[in-house]
């Protein structure tokens, strides 16, 4: 992953799979785990405000 190519290859990836289906396409972000450093709550707070903030219009916590 630390090749310019690669990076740039898997982002055009992402978004293409994010502008294929947008009706009825569910984005899952994690609540996270405080006890687990790599999947820490605030990182994904942070996903989740950003998703927000870029119209995702509903939300429901599980």
């Amino acid at each position: 992953m630390n090749q310019p190519d690669r990076q740039l290859y898997l982002r055009n990836a992402y978004r293409v799979i994010l502008t294929r289906a947008p009706q009825g396409m569910v984005i899952y972000v994690p609540t996270g785990n405080d006890t687990n450093q790599t999947h820490l709550s605030s990182f994904f707070d942070g996903i989740l405000s950003y998703l927000i903030k870029c119209g995702v219009l509903a939300v429901d916590k599980v």
